[in-house]
C-alpha cells in the first residue's frame, strides 16, 4: 500500500441486510450472510492503488451485520469548499475535471463503477491534488443487492439511473437496450459537480428527493442540457471557456448512448493547457520477474534531523493501522463516541404492534439500518506517543548487519511469550521495518530472512515471509495464469462438493468471493499436477495460503504448488497407500522412542495411528486447528523439514498423555472425535525439542521429498542447522527414554536414551550413513525405529560444548546422552568378532556397555 503521508485514516459504517434464518441454499447450507458476501468482495478494493483514489485499507464485520470501513482519508473536499463559498476558478475546476476523469479512466479500465460521485466524495489533498473516496460502495454491496438503502445521491443520478433503478451495467429489455448504473453515469455525476463549482453552490440542495429526480426527469425535454443548466444557475459567469463547456457539454448528455467516456475526454485535447502532476503509482511486487524490483524506485528524501522528522508517515497505510490497533485503537469505541453508534436497550427496538403476515405498527423505522455517511478521522496521537521513545535508526536498519540491536523495552519484549510479542506496538514496529526490508531485497537475503523468522513472523508480513521461505520466486503470475482453469474437468463436482465446507467458522473464506478463489487454486493445482490427484483435505491444505494472500491467487497457488512436495511428497498419488502407511509407522515408532509408556499403553488397546492421525499429516493440521493456530505452527514448520511434522504429531499425544493413559479404546475414540483444546505455544516449543533431539536416521521415510540437484538447489537452512544452532535453544524436556532399535551388526541392540540434549537435525532427505531402506512389510514388525550406528556413536558420547558441538571440549561431569545395553544371552557372545566384544564399566553417574 501507499504511505500514509498527509492522509489520515478514515471510518465509516453501514448495515448490511439480514436474511431469514429458517432459509437454506441450493447446497443445504444457511444462506451466507450479506455481510460476509460484502467481505469477500471488499478484499479486491485493497488492491485498487492510484495518486487519484483513497486507498481502501480494512473493513470489519460487527454485530447486526454491521460492517465499518477502514480508508485513507482528507477532512478538506470540493463539498466543504462550496459550503464555505469558496469561489473556484476556471483553471481549478479544469483541473479538478482532469484528475477526477484519471480515476475513473482507471476505475472504468479495471470494470469498476463509481456509482457514488459527488462533492463530498472529491477530496483535496493539503498539496491541492484530487482524490476520489467510497469508490467501492457500489462493488462490495453487489450493486446494492445486499444492504436495504439505495446506492447514490439523488441529485447527482444519472436520468436513465432515476428510470431503471440501480440495475448494474447495460441490459437488453425487449430488443431495447436499457442502462443502469455504469461508466457512463459517472460522467453524468462529473458534469453535475463541476457545474456546482462553477455555480458556487449545490444546484438542488433545497429541494426534496422527489422533486430533484423529477427535475432529472425532466431534463430530456432539452435540447443542450447544458447551456440550459448554466444559463439557470451560473449566469453571473462570464468567464467559462470553451474547454468547460467542452466537458459539460460531453457529459451532460441525457442518453448515454451519446454521452462520453473518462478515457475519450482525457484524449480530447481540452486539458492540453492544464499542467498535469500525474505519476503513476509504484506498487512493487516481490513475485513478478518482469524487469527489476527497483526500476520505478523513487528513494526518500533523507531528513535533515531524525529526530523531528514525522517518520511515521513513512510507512504504508497497513502498517499504521496495524499499529494503531496494536496502540489500544478501536474502531467501534471510535464511532461511539461521535455519536455514529448509537447504543440502546434492547426492548426499545421492538415494535409495538407485529400481525401474523408481519406488518409492523407503532413505531418508525430505525434509521441506523440505513447507510450513515459520515466518515470518522481515526486520531494518531496515541500511536504516536507510545512511538516517540523509538529512536529514529529503527526506521532504517542496515542490512549489512548481521544482527540489529535492540534497545530498552524492545530487549525485554524479545524475551516474552510469541502472543505477547504480537501485541506489544514498538516490539511490532521493529519488526515490520526489519522484515519488509528484508522481503524487498529477496531472494539476495535468504538467509538473513531465515534467521530473522526463527524469531518471529509479523501477522501483517506472514503470507509474503511464507513464500519466501518455500522458495517461492520468479513470474508466478504469468505461470497461473496460463493454466486452464475454466474447462471442465472429473474432479469439478468433488471441489465443489468440498469447499463450502471448508473452514466455515472463518468469514473470509465462507464468502462466495472465497468459495470462487477455492475452486481457482484447487483446479490449478489439479491441472498442472497430472500425476497426482485430489484427495479431500487439499482444500484445508489450500486455507491458510489462500487467507493469508486472499488477493493474489497465483502466490497462493504458488505456496501451495512449493509446500505439496516438501511436506508431503508422494501424498495425493492415485495410490498412495503405502506412502501414508510408511509415514504412520515411523510415526508410530517415533512415539515409542520419545514416551515408550504411552506406545506400549496405545498398542495393547490397539488404538493404531491409522484411527486417528491420517487428517493430521495429510492436511498438516489445518483439519484439526482453527487458522489462527495454525499460523503459529507453520510459523515454525516452515523452518524445519519434512520430518518436523512427525514431531507435531508426538507433541500433541504428549499433551494428552495423561488421559490416553487413563483410557481405553472406546475412550480414545471419544476423545479424539472432539479434540481437546490443545496449547498452540507448548505444542511449537515442544515439537521443536522433539526435533532437535530425534536422530535423523529415526525419522528416514523412502518416500520423502528427494533432495534437488546441487546446480538447482537454494540454501534454506534448517529450523536446528548448525548456522543458527545458537540463536534460540530449545528447552529440554528433561527426562526422556524410549527403546530403539537400529540396522546392520548391532540390530539386535536397544537404545536407551537417559538424558537429552539438542543435536543437529539437518534438513538431509538422503539415506543417512548406516541406514538401508525397509520394506513396508518388515518396518510394521518393529516397535522402534531404527538408527544409524554414526548416530548412535555420537548418542553414546559425552556431551560437548553447544557453542561448537563438532569440535567442543567435553563438558567435565557431562553424562552421556544414551546407554547401550545387550539384550542378547551370553551365548551369542562367541559370535561376535574379538573386536568387538563388550567392555564393562562404571563412571559416578552411568554404566555403559561398549562394543
Amino acid at each position: 500500500m501507499l504511505p500514509l503521508g498527509e492522509a489520515r485514516l478514515g471510518v465509516s459504517t453501514f448495515f448490511a441486510s439480514t436474511l431469514p434464518h429458517d432459509v437454506c441454499g441450493s447446497n443445504g447450507l444457511p444462506l451466507t450472510p450479506n455481510s460476509i458476501r460484502i467481505l469477500g468482495r471488499f478484499q479486491v478494493l485493497q488492491t485498487l492503488c492510484h495518486p487519484r483514489l483513497c486507498q481502501y485499507v480494512d473493513v470489519v464485520r460487527g454485530k447486526h451485520e454491521r460492517l465499518i470501513v477502514v480508508a485513507e482519508h482528507y477532512d478538506c473536499s470540493v463539498e466543504s469548499s462550496l459550503q464555505q463559498g469558496v469561489h473556484h476558478g476556471v483553471q481549478e475546476v479544469l483541473r479538478v475535471a482532469q484528475q477526477v476523469l484519471e480515476a475513473l479512466e482507471f476505475l472504468h479500465s479495471h470494470g469498476f463503477v463509481h456509482a457514488v460521485l459527488a462533492p463530498r466524495n472529491i477530496l483535496i489533498t493539503p498539496s491541492g491534488d484530487v482524490k476520489l473516496a467510497k469508490f467501492g460502495l457500489h462493488h462490495m454491496t453487489g450493486g446494492g443487492a445486499d444492504v436495504d438503502f439505495p446506492i447514490g445521491y439523488p441529485a447527482y443520478l444519472a436520468p436513465e439511473v432515476v428510470a431503471q433503478g440501480v440495475r448494474h451495467g447495460v441490459g437488453n429489455v425487449g430488443g431495447i437496450t436499457v442502462y443502469g448504473v455504469s461508466p457512463k453515469s459517472d460522467l453524468w455525476g462529473l458534469g453535475l459537480v463541476l457545474l456546482e463549482m462553477l455555480a458556487g453552490r449545490q444546484i438542488w440542495k433545497e429541494s426534496s428527493v422527489v422533486k430533484t429526480l423529477t427535475a432529472i426527469l425532466k431534463l430530456g425535454k432539452q435540447t443542450d442540457i447544458s447551456s440550459s443548466l448554466l444559463a439557470q444557475f451560473c449566469s453571473n459567469r462570464k468567464d467559462i471557456s470553451d474547454d468547460i463547456l467542452q466537458i459539460l457539454r460531453s457529459c451532460l448528455v441525457y442518453s448515454p448512448i451519446q454521452r462520453a467516456m473518462a478515457k475519450e475526454l482525457l484524449q480530447s485535447g481540452v486539458f492540453e493547457d492544464v499542467p498535469s502532476n500525474f505519476h503513476p503509482t509504484y506498487c512493487p511486487d516481490f513475485w513478478s520477474a518482469d524487469g527489476l524490483r527497483c526500476a520505478n524506485l523513487e528513494l526518500t528524501t533523507c531528513p535533515e534531523s531524525v529526530e523531528d522528522a514525522d517518520l511515521l508517515a513513512e510507512r504504508s497505510l497497513d502498517e499504521v493501522y496495524h499499529l494503531w490497533g496494536l496502540a489500544g485503537g478501536d474502531l467501534e469505541r471510535e464511532l461511539v463516541s461521535h455519536g455514529i453508534v448509537c447504543c440502546k436497550p434492547a426492548v426499545c427496538t421492538l415494535p409495538n404492534l407485529v400481525l401474523e403476515a408481519g406488518e409492523v405498527y407503532g413505531q418508525a423505522r430505525d434509521r441506523s439500518w440505513l447507510l450513515n455517511d459520515t466518515t470518522v478521522t481515526l486520531s494518531l496521537s496515541q500511536l504516536r506517543t507510545r512511538l516517540q521513545d523509538v529512536p529514529g535508526e529503527v526506521f532504517f536498519p542496515l542490512l549489512e548487519e548481521e544482527e540489529v540491536s535492540l534497545e530498552g523495552t524492545a530487549m525485554e519484549t524479545a524475551r516474552l511469550p510469541l502472543v505477547i510479542r504480537e501485541r506489544d506496538t514498538e516490539y511490532q514496529l521493529f519488526r515490520l521495518v526489519l522484515l519488509r526490508r528484508l522481503l524487498q531485497a529477496y531472494p539476495y537475503k535468504c538467509e538473513r530472512l531465515w534467521k530473522e523468522a526463527r524469531v518471529d513472523i509479523p501477522p501483517l508480513l506472514r503470507g509474503h515471509i511464507w513464500a519466501a521461505l518455500l522458495g517461492v520466486k520468479g513470474d508466478i503470475h504469468s505461470r497461473y495464469e496460463a493454466i486452464d482453469k475454466d474447462t471442465p474437468i472429473q474432479t469439478d463436482r468433488q471441489i465443489e462438493v468440498d469447499v463450502p465446507r471448508c473452514h466455515q467458522y472463518n468469514e473470509l473464506l465462507s464468502s462466495p468471493k472465497g468459495h470462487t478463489k477455492f475452486k481457482h487454486i484447487l483446479k490449478a493445482w489439479v491441472v498442472s499436477h497430472p500425476q497426482l490427484v485430489y484427495w479431500q483435505g487439499l482444500d484445508s491444505l489450500c486455507a491458510p495460503f489462500l487467507f493469508l494472500n486472499f488477493n493474489n491467487e497465483a502466490l497462493a497457488y504458488a505456496c501451495m504448488s512449493a509446500f505439496v512436495p516438501k511436506y508431503l511428497h508422494d501424498f495425493f498419488l492415485k495410490d498412495n497407500s503405502h506412502v501414508i502407511q510408511e509415514y504412520l509407522m515411523v510415526f508410530s515408532q517415533l512415539i515409542a522412542f520419545h514416551d515408550p509408556e504411552l506406545s506400549n499403553h496405545l498398542n495393547h488397546i490397539k488404538f493404531i495411528p491409522d484411527l486417528y492421525a491420517i487428517p493430521w499429516f495429510l492436511t498438516m493440521f489445518t483439519h484439526v486447528f482453527p487458522l489462527h493456530k495454525i499460523f503459529h505452527l507453520w510459523d515454525t514448520l516452515l523452518l524445519g523439514n519434512h520430518s518436523f511434522p512427525l514431531c507435531v504429531g508426538v507433541a500433541i499425544l504428549q499433551q494428552l498423555r495423561a488421559r490416553l493413559l487413563a483410557s481405553a479404546f472406546n475412550d480414545c475414540i471419544l476423545l479424539f472425535s472432539d479434540l481437546p483444546e490443545v496449547d498452540i505455544e507448548r505444542c511449537v516449543r515442544d515439537s521443536t525439542s522433539l526435533f532437535c533431539c530425534t536422530p535423523r536416521s529415526a525419522t528416514f521415510r523412502q518416500h520423502a521429498c528427494p533432495p534437488r540437484s546441487p546446480q538447482n538447489s537454494v540454501r534454506s537452512p534448517s529450523y536446528i542447522s548448525g548456522t543458527y544452532a545458537n540463536s534460540t535453544e530449545p528447552e529440554s524436556n528433561g527426562l526422556v527414554s524410549g527403546l530403539c532399535l537400529f540396522g546392520g551388526i548391532y540390530e539386535k541392540l536397544c537404545l536407551f536414551v537417559t538424558d537429552v540434549h539438542p543435536c543437529c537435525n539437518t534438513s538431509c532427505t538422503t539415506i543417512p550413513q548406516g541406514r538401508d531402506t525397509v520394506p513396508i512389510n518388515e518396518l510394521k514388525m518393529e516397535i522402534c525405529p531404527r538408527i544409524a550406528a554414526e548416530e548412535l556413536l555420537e548418542l553414546c558420547e559425552p556431551a560437548r560444548s553447544r557453542s561448537e558441538p563438532s569440535q567442543g571440549r567435553r563438558i567435565r561431569g557431562a553424562r552421556p546422552r544414551a546407554l547401550v545395553l545387550d539384550v542378547r544371552s551370553a551365548d551369542e557372545y562367541p559370535s561376535i568378532p574379538a573386536r568387538l566384544q563388550p567392555k564393562t564399566f562404571c563412571t559416578s553417574t552411568s554404566c555403559f556397555v561398549i562394543f
